[in-house]
């Protein structure tokens, strides 16, 4: 099973705390992941894969998967594994194209892009995949996608492979434009139990965590609390919708309160992540990212703190 975080009291529930890593350098330097381990972060989610319109050529950000650069990085992927945190790939987000492929109608066409794509899953032994389709893509699309995943992994014996979405949270609310092409509402109810949870996306003019209002909005449509995580940006510099430590900690105490199944926070993203105090409290020998971890950590069993 995969980790959470445990709350001190055996009669609450465990909630997920999720981190997107796709900057792998910055300024040239390596970005270590391996502090993860020294967080409550129960899952790490890798960004970002991209399938090339040429079938089983593949990119991990801007090079081949197998490129030197990333020995270091599989190396602590492999570690973090073994120490019980589940990795995930991301494919998709703002780059399109990937689902344009895999959204093709000929079966045939589908698996030219799609078998690559199983074949580094396996290869890389990875635990999951975040499915964050920013384009139009078809509804049976998304759904021979996820049938097709569900299906190899369990032959492959992996029946715990994780399959999660990362729609807007604005796409979980009846009526609003957003940007999958499909209705989430049709996908849950064709193929709900075979997608683990949804990465919401509370951010970019797509949601609000300021207050627990954009949150509450999309339970009230009909979801579940437990299959929501709540998507928030780690950063001002990674999005707008950046709110301070304060105020992101009384929107979660409120809905962990309202909702005591609340799934958890998902964070974008781990190498500029900002703690408590915010630009102002870091410096280069912080440990931001970790801090931020240990902070939302905190915030979600705050009864256990009185």
């Amino acid at each position: 099973m995969p980790p959470i975080i445990p709350p001190k009291n055996a009669d609450l529930p465990e909630r997920k705390l999720v981190i997107y890593h796709q900057t792998h350098y910055h300024n040239g330097q390596y970005v270590p992941i391996l502090p993860v381990l020294d967080t409550p972060i129960t899952h790490v989610i890798l960004g970002c894969l991209h399938i090339s319109d040429t079938p089983g050529v593949l990119a991990l950000n801007d090079h081949p998967p197998s490129h030197s650069q990333y020995d270091r990085l599989w190396q602590d992927i492999g570690t973090l594994q073994e120490s019980g945190i589940p990795v995930s790939l991301m494919i998709g987000g703002a780059a399109k194209g990937a689902f344009a492929l895999l959204d093709a109608e000929d079966y045939e066409l589908f698996r030219a892009y799609y078998d690559p794509l199983l074949r580094f899953i396996l290869e890389r032994n990875l635990d999951g995949i975040d499915l964050d389709v920013e384009e139009p893509m078809s509804l049976p699309g998304i759904i021979r996608l996820i049938v097709q995943l569900r299906s190899d992994m369990a032959a492959a014996g992996r029946p715990n492979f994780l399959i999660t979405l990362a729609p807007v949270a604005k796409g979980l609310v009846h009526g609003n434009r957003h940007l999958s092409g499909f209705s989430y509402f049709m996908l849950e109810k064709a193929v709900g139990k075979l997608v683990d949870w949804y990465n919401a996306q509370f951010y970019c003019g797509w949601g609000d965590v300021s207050t627990p209002d954009h949150y509450n909005a999309v339970i009230m449509n009909g979801w579940s609390p437990e299959r929501i995580v709540m998507g928030i940006v780690t950063n001002g510099a990674n999005g707008s919708g950046w709110v301070q430590s304060e105020v992101l900690g009384s929107t979660i105490k409120a809905l962990v309160k309202k909702w005591p199944t609340f799934g958890g926070v998902s964070g974008w993203e781990w190498f500029n992540a900002l703690g408590e105090g915010g630009l102002e409290a870091r410096s280069t020998e912080d440990g931001g990212p970790q801090r931020w971890g240990e902070m939302v950590g905190r915030y979600f069993y705050p009864d256990d703190d009185e």
